[in-house]
């Protein structure tokens, strides 16, 4: 690691799950029908091609875990599955009534919140509800989210009938004075059965997820959480960066004091260690902060030129219309995005009325549709083609922020490609910052993004 590197690039800035960035997000917002326009548009040019995407938001957990910066509901109340449910499915008949034809569809994640607090009866429920106006794509895959205190077998076989091949358990870390902080406590013991019962049903690719920089953490207690996930030899690691955001209303991150959080080229160092033992493991680094065995589709994804990023992270597979149901919820049309109404009551309240939730919104501008590409190809493929669409006034002024990159290493030009060195693929997100036009013009006032290292 070059510790000068890390103190000069580790500055607040975007994840790049989307371009423009949702602060950045005209301020007047999308009027409803020119996003039901765009929703239109890319489902008559997508559908039959390579159907569409559905992000089912799930709110509900029983315990504030107070690294999370999620939009959740906290309650032990299980009387609030079925109208959420209900509500979710009057949702999705107002975007079937919209389109002229049967959706196909390629790709359906429960995120949350947690998925499994909800009943396998509500979740059957959930399903079964948005294929009685939709059929699958030939290609399909269902994942969802799960923590691993509150997942039953019958969860699982349930999700398994209803075709989800694809699970993700957050795990977080396994140092008990972490758990402690971040209040998650679970034990290697619960977290190894639902594992190991994920692959006695049947599951094909299981995903742990793990944090690094959260408070208390030290280069030991990442060597036993990273030891006891390779025990288990999960399909795919996400390994985040914990982001420390506790400015942003409704975030429970104050739990823990910030000077108990590994910083800068400490915090780097967690990551790099993890690296080096995920290698060792056989895993192969997927984008950022993201491995996969060699087998698992991500990595195919990968290899192959087809790996996407979108709201939901990484993904195998593209679409250009992501719908997100339930509050909180972002759709992408590929021309425009949407924000449904963060708090259950006003999400369910517009819905009721029989209007789409959509609290704010962007539509794309012909600039935002290139530069989004741009983004794209740096975060999917670590690369892009100078020649995708940019006025030639604009890329010198890109390649003129881009020349202390340059100069440290970092990046390189190779005929019509700009190519992100192995070293600076650590430093892929500042890379990307001197592409974002709507950071750039409109530089924020307050401190609005996470630490990019």
């Amino acid at each position: 690691m070059n510790k000068e590197l890390i103190q000069k690039y580790n500055i607040p800035g975007p994840r790049y799950t989307s371009y423009p960035t949702v602060p950045f997000w005209n301020k007047e917002g999308i009027l409803l029908d020119d996003w039901k326009e765009t929703v239109v548009r890319a489902f008559k040019e997508s559908n039959e091609k390579e159907g569409i995407s559905l992000y089912i938001h799930l709110p509900f957990c029983e315990n504030l875990c107070t690294f999370c910066a999620c939009h959740k509901r906290i309650t032990k109340r299980h009387s609030v599955e079925q109208p959420y449910i209900e509500t979710v499915l009057k949702e999705w008949d107002l975007y079937c009534d919209l389109l002229e034809e049967k959706p196909l569809i390629r790709e359906i994640h429960l995120g949350g919140g947690t998925p499994t607090f909800f009943s396998s009866e509500n979740l059957r429920k959930l399903i079964d509800g948005i294929f009685k106006r939709a059929d699958k794509f030939k290609e399909f895959e269902f994942s969802y989210e799960a923590h691993p205190n509150h997942t039953s077998e019958e969860q699982l076989r349930t999700l398994y009938e209803l075709g989800s091949r694809r699970n993700s358990f957050g795990i977080q870390d396994y140092d008990p004075v972490v758990q402690k902080a971040i209040n998650r406590v679970q034990s290697f013991e619960q977290i190894e059965r639902i594992h190991r019962l994920s692959q006695e049903v049947g599951y094909t690719s299981i995903s742990h997820d793990l944090v690094f920089g959260l408070p208390f953490q030290t280069e030991d207690s990442i060597r036993n959480t990273i030891k006891n996930t390779i025990a288990l030899k999960p399909d795919r690691i996400a390994y985040y960066s914990y982001a420390h955001v506790p400015w942003i209303k409704g975030v429970g991150q104050r739990g823990f004091d910030e000077n108990d959080l590994p910083k800068d080229k400490e915090k780097r160092h967690l990551y790099e260690l993890g690296k080096q033992l995920f290698f060792d493991a056989g895993y192969v680094e997927i984008g950022m902060d993201h491995f996969a065995l060699p087998t698992d589709s991500l990595h195919q994804a990968m290899t192959s030129h087809k790996l996407h990023r979108n709201f939901m992270g990484y993904t195998a597979g593209k679409t250009e219309l992501m719908i997100g149901l339930g509050m909180s919820s972002i759709s992408d049309s590929w021309y425009a995005f949407a924000q449904n109404e963060k708090s259950v009551e006003a999400y369910t309240e517009r819905v009721n009325q029989g209007l789409l939730p959509v609290f704010r919104g962007h539509l794309l501008t012909a600039e935002d549709l290139i530069i989004r590409k741009h983004i794209l190809n740096l975060m999917c493929n670590l690369e892009t083609e100078w020649n995708v669409g940019l006025d030639p006034e604009i890329k010198d002024q890109i390649m003129e922020r881009l020349s202390e990159i340059f100069e440290d290493g970092l990046i390189r030009s190779e005929g019509n490609k700009l190519i992100v060195e192995e070293k600076g693929r650590m430093f892929v997100r500042n890379i990307c910052m001197a592409f974002d036009l709507r950071l750039i013009n409109n530089k924020p006032d307050t401190r609005i993004f996470s630490m990019t290292i």
